[in-house]
């Protein structure tokens, strides 16, 4: 049986796992900036470049982000100093004015010297910069065990156990996000995807009948696990670890997929191979990462299956972020722009 959840959904548990969703109330967030705005906000580097203007001039340009989006930021009169004071993932207090610059909201941070100000992690709430899923956890969590409890060969059920019945594995597992920054960039995002995929392979299972049902929901509930050690929640955000900057979640979870596979006797050695393949070729080509092509019917189901539920992810992520706009910007993750609100059309 897999851990149970008992209290595993209590509110306190979620509070530790950083699920409790609490009002910002006071703060403005990117999504909420006007033009003519005048403000004092809270936000993270995410770049910044020190340049000249024609006569001669420095300024600094910026990149600056919350949980709810990016927006442009410009120092006309500090820029050599504040160059010197920040760094990429640094968290600033600006005080300023936002105006329309070439079609996109720009802050002109404020001549005053405290005008930008770098903030240590106890001046802020890290809430700011790290979303939440808003997905019911609970509810996630027990359809994902449902469609485990499905898969019928003994020792496939076996291996899927060992981990799911850590309650430290679980935790991690549950507060993971998918990614930095293309989909699924939050608290709960693993799991989220996870899920996402994990029914959309049940589904194509059910449609042909040579497809080997349970191997692809167990490779799919496992094909991203490595990323609870890939990624990190820092209080200004999600970093990439050591490990996953060196290694990556795609071999990471190979890896942790044969450690399992050796406590259980006789684990059958094609299948383990056959899941191995899967989590090494789920990106689906080798300049997406994955060491390997996807050579068999499970794996280019897996494939496409975490393909589709990404894009998804990433597109429901564009609608959150320009609100009732008709149109996305260009994105550089999906190559394209996205028709978002057909009510606008």
């Amino acid at each position: 049986m897999l851990v149970k959840l008992g209290d595993l959904f209590s509110d306190e548990y979620l509070e530790k796992l950083g699920f409790s969703r609490k009002s910002l109330s006071g703060h403005k967030m990117v999504a909420d900036i006007l033009e003519n705005d005048t403000v004092d906000v809270t936000l993270k580097v995410m770049s910044k470049r020190l340049q000249e203007s024609r006569d001669g001039k420095k300024f600094l340009l910026l990149t600056l982000a919350d949980r709810s989006g990016e927006i442009r930021a410009v120092d006309w009169f500090n820029a050599t100093e504040n160059d010197a004071k920040i760094k990429v993932n640094s968290v600033v207090r600006i005080r300023g004015r936002v105006m329309m610059y070439m079609d996109k909201l720009q802050i002109n941070i404020d001549k005053e010297r405290d005008a930008l100000m770098v903030l240590n992690k106890e001046e802020y709430d890290s809430s700011l910069f790290i979303a939440v899923t808003k997905k019911d956890v609970n509810k996630m969590y027990s359809e994902f065990r449902s469609l485990i409890n499905e898969v019928n060969k003994q020792h496939l059920r076996e291996l899927i156990k060992i981990p799911f019945e850590d309650s430290n594995f679980v935790e991690k597992f549950l507060k993971a996000p998918a990614a930095i920054i293309v989909h699924h960039a939050y608290r709960g995002g693993l799991l989220e995807h996870t899920l996402g995929v994990m029914k959309l392979c049940k589904s194509i299972g059910q449609l042909y009948p040579d497809i080997n049902k349970d191997l692809l929901i167990v490779g799919a509930a496992v094909h991203d696990v490595g990323k609870i050690y890939e990624y990190k929640i820092e209080p200004h955000g999600i970093e990439r670890t050591t490990e996953g900057e060196l290694i990556g979640h795609i071999v990471l979870g190979a890896k942790m997929i044969n450690d399992w596979a050796e406590k259980i006797p006789g684990f059958p050695k094609k299948d383990l191979y056959h899941l191995t393949h899967m989590v090494l070729s789920h990106h689906g080509e080798l300049e997406w990462g994955s060491p390997t092509l996807p050579k068999t019917l499970e794996a280019v189901i897996l494939h496409h299956a975490d393909d589709l539920d990404s894009k998804i992810g990433q597109i429901n992520s564009l609608k959150e972020k320009n609100g009732k706009a008709e149109w996305s910007d260009y994105d550089r993750y999906l190559g394209r722009k996205v028709m978002l609100n057909w009510d606008e059309f």
